[in-house]
């Protein structure tokens, strides 16, 4: 860095920049121009001032429309020629950015309260593009012309265009609270904004409480502004909680869902019915991702859905059956498709034009005040400048009235009469002039007395006038009459002022509910293989023995189920996992591994796998012979690395886990010295996790089998060939005893594999 990157020059210098090439630190000039572009992109494009809510090309958009006069009672313009304005004149930047943005303006989805009235095709909710802007045609709104009220009263200051040969508004008058009522959005250089709209007559509500009291609440304010409102209209489901730390901070997220209702169809059977969607939320994707996901068998409950949207959004959804719970189906389209959205709020602007800064309600709506009362007073003191220019003039008249036969002999006989009233009255040059160009007529009676009514009426004004310059308390009193002028004009029983956004709890449903709903319901058989791979088949297939596998791999388990049931597998370091029934892959080809699905350790193998029963309490037993029982709902994993519920370390490993029969009271478990010891189940504890207790004692070896059973019942078995044999309860007296104890040998008939199940 800092060499020079090409020699000097050695002939006779740059013909064009007539010197040498200059030697530039890379670094430093890379610093210098990323940083330019930073605070123009910041400034110049991305956010909104505080004081009006408009970025730079809309504000330009809105002085080129006043320019034209463009106002809400004259006649629509081709929408080609205020493009062609703003580009020319104030925004040199793309046509099509520029009309991007004239017609967003225009849009009664997009925003709360239109700044452009259009005429001709300006797109729809749907996603469609506007026409070309050679056949649309557009004017102001009365939101607009508050905007730019007073602008030629000097109520804001002015710069020059890109090329010096106009002037525009730094900022506009602003007299309505656009930044939160129409909202904003944008992305910067390192930071970004996002605001949603909001009603304005809760916002002329809360300005009016802050100028009250200047101090108030987050809370106070938010009971005026309870959250925002959407142009598209929904239903916020968030906390007023929630709210009130969002609108403290000027950062968070607020859940608006689609307003549905029930429609009767006649016959038992109901319809939903969608007419307002989420903000920003296109319809035709909407219901292009719903009818994907309907069409992927992904929403069971749902049999079709149609548009029959005209002017209204109505977009139709025809259940399964009438069984099904509106409630649950709609629950399960809020959390797959766009029905419900987030908007996530970042009141991230520029206070004062000038500094980027995160505020809350109050710094908004502080600022937005603070700017109306400059703009009063900039526009009084304009008033005041010409009523003394007035008042000056008629003083000369008044003078030339009471003097009129000297003031016609000065005019008629004097060389330079200017000089000569000048000295003789002691008149001002403007006096003079006025009094040079006032016509004869003006010399009747009737005209004086005009005059000096004119004069006092003026004269008066300016004392209320400088009154008010001079009193602050009087100033933010007009303010709150205006104001409240502003939030009776867009009132909520004005049709532009009605909220269209209302607040809701989200309805309490079974979270467990809504994600079985979202899976078709199918009977399954899973298979598990020897060496870990599963699979599912449909159906609940009864020839277990027609399972086809790899090579050297057969069936390790097989059971029915259902695409609902959630697939428990217990491994032999004491891990629990859980796999949904709908994600375990079909039954073509021979599956997958289970060690691709699960974060199991290398020298963990697969006990056993079943299906989910939250009812059912489970028995744990290690090699060595500990174990304890733990209910069932105690052993999902709710991610891939499991749950740890037996705690064994090697060489010992969980061994077995058997499901207990509801009335089960005795455990029966043998070593793999064959020796069989029975004891009463209340014997061993419950828990969550942990080692367990010792259920038999080995002098070598460890534990073979064990199971659960009704003692008034008896202990049955079956042998190699499937014969079973049961034991009962006198004859079982032998083997009888306590939980560590050693038991005996098996009884006559017992299988050799030392397993019940043969």
């Amino acid at each position: 860095m800092g060499k020079d990157l090409f020699p000097p020059d050695s002939g006779d210098g740059d013909a064009e920049g007539g010197g040498k090439i200059q030697t530039v630190d890379l670094k430093s000039a890379l610093e210098e121009r990323y940083l330019a572009y930073a605070l123009s992109t910041i400034m110049g494009r991305a956010l909104p001032d505080a004081r009006d809510g408009l970025k730079p090309v809309h504000r330009r958009i809105v002085h080129v429309m006043r320019l034209l006069r463009l106002d809400p009672d004259t006649a629509f313009k081709k929408c080609a020629k205020i493009v062609g304005d703003v580009m020319g004149g104030f925004h040199p930047h793309g046509d099509q950015a520029i009309y991007d943005a004239l017609v967003r303006l225009a849009q009664d989805f997009a925003q709360r309260y239109p700044l452009v009235d259009g005429q001709g095709n300006f797109g729809n909710i749907d996603g469609d593009n506007a026409a070309a802007y050679r056949y649309t045609e557009a004017r102001m709104t009365e939101v607009a012309a508050l905007l730019i009220e007073g602008i030629d009263e000097d109520a804001v200051e002015f710069r020059l265009n890109y090329n010096e040969d106009a002037k525009e508004p730094v900022v506009l008058p602003g007299a309505f609270p656009n930044l939160l009522a129409n909202g904003s959005s944008g992305i910067a250089v390192g930071m970004a904004t996002n605001i949603p709209p909001h009603n304005a007559a809760e916002l002329c509500e809360a300005a009016q409480h802050l100028i009250r009291t200047p101090n108030a609440r987050v809370e106070t304010l938010v009971e005026m502004v309870p959250g925002p409102d959407f142009p598209t209209g929904g239903v916020i489901v968030d906390s007023r909680e929630s709210i009130i730390e969002t609108y403290r901070t000027g950062r968070g997220a607020f859940r608006v869902r689609a307003r549905w209702q029930k429609e009767d169809a006649g016959r038992g059977g109901y319809r939903i019915v969608i007419s307002e969607i989420p903000y920003q939320v296109q319809k035709s994707k909407l219901i292009e991702r719903i009818a994907e996901l309907l069409v992927n068998r992904k929403l069971p409950m749902l049999e079709d859905i149609r548009d029959e949207s005209a002017e209204d959004i109505r977009i139709v959804l025809e259940p399964k059956s009438r069984t099904v719970d509106p409630e649950l189906l709609m629950e399960s389209l809020f959390r797959v498709t766009d029905l419900e959205s987030r908007f996530s709020m970042n009141m991230n602007v520029l206070s004062g034009g000038k500094v980027p800064k995160v505020m809350g309600l109050r710094e908004v709506l502080r600022e937005w005040l603070d700017h109306r009362r400059d703009v009063l007073v900039r526009r009084s003191k304009h008033r005041l400048a010409q009523i003394e220019r007035r008042l000056e003039v008629l003083d000369g008249l008044l003078i030339a009235y009471l003097n009129i036969d000297e003031v016609i002999r000065i005019i008629r006989f004097e060389d330079e009469p200017k000089q000569k009233l000048m000295a003789k009255f002691d008149l001002t040059d403007v006096q003079v002039e006025a009094i040079l160009n006032m016509r004869l007529r003006a010399l009747a009676k009737l005209q004086e007395i005009e005059i000096r009514r004119e004069h006092g009426e003026l004269s008066e004004e300016k004392g209320q006038i400088e009154a008010l310059i001079a009193d602050e308390a009087r100033q933010w009193k007009i303010l709150h009459a205006d104001i409240g002028e502003i939030g009776r004009r867009f009132g909520k029983d004005t049709p532009l002022g009605a909220r269209r956004t209302h607040f809701a709890e989200a309805a309490d449903v079974d979270l467990e509910a809504v994600q079985q709903a979202m899976i078709e319901k199918e009977p399954i058989t899973v298979v598990l293989s020897e060496k870990g791979w599963i699979r599912t088949m449909r159906g609940h297939v009864a020839d277990f023995a027609s399972f086809a596998f790899k090579e050297g791999d057969k069936l390790k388990i097989a059971f029915h189920a259902d695409s609902h049931d959630k697939i428990v597998l217990f491994t032999t370091n004491g891990k629990f996992f859980t796999l949904a029934g709908d994600k375990l892959p079909g039954g073509r080809g021979h599956g997958e591994p289970v060690r691709v699905m699960i974060d199991m350790e290398n020298d963990a193998d697969v006990v056993t796998a079943f299906r989910y029963d939250a009812a059912r309490k489970l028995l744990l037993v290690s090699r060595a012979g500990n174990g304890f029982t733990v209910p069932e709902s105690e052993v999902i994993a709710n991610t891939r690395k499991g749950r740890q519920v037996m705690n064994v370390k090697l060489p010992d490993e969980a061994l077995l886990c058997v499901a207990i029969a509801a009335g089960d009271d005795q455990l029966a478990i043998v070593g793999e010295n064959r020796k069989l010891l029975v004891f009463p189940l209340a014997d061993l504890p419950e828990m969550t996790r942990g080692k367990g207790v010792r259920l038999q004692k080995y002098k070598d070896g460890g534990a073979g089998d064990a199971r659960t059973f009704k003692l008034n019942e008896g202990l049955s078995w079956q042998d190699s060939a499937e014969r079973t044999f049961v034991k009962s309860k006198d004859e079982l007296a032998e083997w009888i005893g306590e939980r560590a104890q050693a038991g005996r040998m098996v009884p006559k008939g017992f299988p050799r594999s030392g397993k019940f199940g043969g």
